[in-house]
């Protein structure tokens, strides 16, 4: 089984983010994160990127899933963020490039530009924290 997975959005491209509106979906080449705001969870996104935690990352890798790279990430807070979690201290993410088939890969993209992972893909996430994405059968 397979299934998009809508996370959480913490923030947006932060300035030091290069890309290539020309093409769709925008192609980046240079990601920097910019966090407004975090609930917790390990995968995040900010269309067209996702990022992931230092220990989500291991956990795919040690895993061998299909359908993705890892890359680095700059990471930024907003002045918002600041303000309301003046102590907050971020954890090391990395760029999670996804670049499988949708429904063949553990990690592939929809024709709509959605994640989509596999079943065993998720329980991982999961495993990790994943309690404000939205999750439904891919089809």
């Amino acid at each position: 089984m397979f299934y998009y997975v809508e996370p959480e959005v913490a923030g947006g491209l932060g300035d030091g983010t290069v890309m290539d509106t020309a093409v769709t979906p925008p192609y980046v080449s240079v990601l920097e994160y910019e966090f407004s705001g975090w609930m917790g969870d390990e995968l995040l996104e900010s269309f067209p990127c996702f990022v992931v935690t230092l220990n989500l990352a291991r956990a795919l890798k040690q895993n061998q899933f299909t359908g993705f790279t890892l890359d680095t990430v700059g990471i930024k807070k907003a002045d918002e963020f600041e303000i309301m979690y003046p102590s907050k201290i971020l954890p090391e993410f990395k760029w999670l490039k996804v670049h499988g088939v949708a429904g063949s890969s553990d990690f592939g993209l929809s024709q709509d530009c959605r994640l989509v992972v596999s079943d065993a893909a998720l329980k991982v996430i999961q495993s990790c924290g994943l309690k404000y994405a939205d999750i439904e059968e891919y089809s």
